[in-house]
């Protein structure tokens, strides 16, 4: 949630800084700042009823010790009562109607974030070559058929169109994947998390997905109760909930916290080649990472988290790109993103493994996460996350960039302990 301070003193720039976005809100905007005026008004207004109540509160035994007449002051009291009530009413529906509007604006890009959509995304830097073969390559829903990694026959009988089946050494090359992240990750100081998979509606409201996206997600019904649940679209969604509505010290930061679940989407596996296979689905595995940190560290987390994630890809020696997306790339709650991508050889494009994206403390505002300064004050966190990584994109290009003339696949030197295995025949 953006700070109503903020866009009460620079409407002009928060305006123009979500055109960068490719949105157009400079009447919600507007209609923001004008509930506000009449709800700091009425709130005014309110107060010195209040002030009018109390005078003349006091006045009543001072009249009946006097012997005075208390009738006029209590009909004024009564008076004052109903229209404080009424008014606290007005304001209680201002403050409502104030806050879903906050909720509807994205955070507010980076300076350096270029205007524009995915056109305008910047590359920035490349690992290693693209593969070339000296034979003709199979794409990897071929060689995870043929070498009985996936059943995706199986899998749409299960679970629909977007699903797909792990088996034999194709699940145990996800659980190797899965191992790796993590041990990497425990290693450098993350503290794993296993969190709940339904969560409560207030998860997605924190972490920016609702209200606008709240159709994006797999609701569950409590048949028994009016209880509604969400499968988490990612992790992201239940570790930035953490710390909702704490206060946490300054010296406690940064928390670095890991967790490692499938992620569930109702974006279905379209039927387009680029998409076939597992590079689209409506369950896939994530470890994904968070961090909260001070106003302070927060680039240097950012950086850190990037770096990490470059990290486990290289390992791998995988060929990907890292690319800074433009504005109205980045989802709604970021203030920048940097997505890495592994190139994917039969279909000649790279894919998205990774996104790191900083919200700055704009998630924090809608937790109400904050943490106690060394000189005392409260200030709000700022909230970070990266994937750690996706495996339903790594395993394609693991297969695809790594395949023999054979029809096998050699197993990068990462994953041979956790595999127990340095060929997939």
């Amino acid at each position: 949630m953006l700070d109503i301070k903020l866009i009460r003193s620079e409407p002009d720039t928060v305006k123009a800084a979500i055109r960068k976005r490719c949105l157009e809100l400079d009447s919600v905007v507007d209609e923001i700042l004008s509930i506000d005026a009449q709800r700091r008004t009425l709130g005014a207004k309110t107060e010195a009823l209040k002030a009018e109540q109390n005078a003349a509160s006091k006045q009543i035994p001072q009249l009946k010790k006097e012997g005075g007449d208390v009738s006029a002051v209590m009909a004024r009291m009564k008076e004052l009562s109903t229209k404080i009530k009424e008014d606290g009413a007005a304001v209680a529906e201002l403050e409502s109607r104030q806050k879903d509007l906050l909720l509807s604006l994205p955070n507010l890009p980076d300076d350096d974030v270029s205007a524009g959509g995915k056109e305008n995304n910047q590359p920035v830097r490349v690992f290693g070559e693209k593969p070339s073969f000296d034979f003709a390559p199979k794409n990897h829903v071929e060689l995870c058929e043929s070498l009985g990694l996936i059943d995706y026959e199986r899998g749409a009988k299960l679970g629909g169109n977007g699903s797909w089946v792990y088996r034999g050494m194709g699940s145990r090359l996800e659980w190797a994947l899965l191992n790796y992240f993590i041990a990497e990750h425990i290693r450098d100081g993350y503290e794993l998390i296993l969190p709940p998979h339904m969560l409560n509606d207030e998860c997605g409201y924190v972490a920016g997905q609702f209200p606008k996206f709240g159709d994006e997600v797999y609701r569950i019904a409590n048949p028994t109760g009016a209880e509604s649940k969400f499968m988490l679209p990612t992790a992201e969604t239940a570790l930035v909930n953490l710390h909702r509505d704490e206060i946490l010290s300054e010296a406690e930061l940064p928390r670095k916290y890991i967790a490692y679940t499938p992620c569930y989407r109702r974006e279905a596996g379209s039927y387009r080649a680029e998409e076939r296979g597992m590079i689209r689905g409506h369950q896939f595995n994530k470890v994904e990472m968070v961090q909260y940190t001070t106003a302070e560290g927060s680039d240097a987390a950012f950086e850190e988290m990037v770096a990490k994630a470059e990290r486990l890809v290289q390992g791998l020696g995988l060929h990907y790109r890292l690319s800074k997306l433009a504005a109205g790339d980045c989802s709604f709650s970021m203030a920048r993103t940097n997505d890495i991508e592994v190139w994917i050889p039969s279909m000649e494009i790279y894919k998205e493994v990774s996104s790191a994206s900083n919200a700055r403390d704009y998630q924090a505002r809608r937790g109400n996460m904050r943490y106690r300064g060394a000189d005392g004050r409260l200030y709000h966190v700022h909230t970070l996350n990266a994937s750690g990584l996706a495996t339903s994109r790594v395993l394609p290009a693991i297969v695809e960039q790594y395949q023999n003339a054979d029809g096998s696949v050699t197993v990068p030197e990462v994953l041979r302990p956790f595999l127990g295995a340095d060929i997939l025949r």
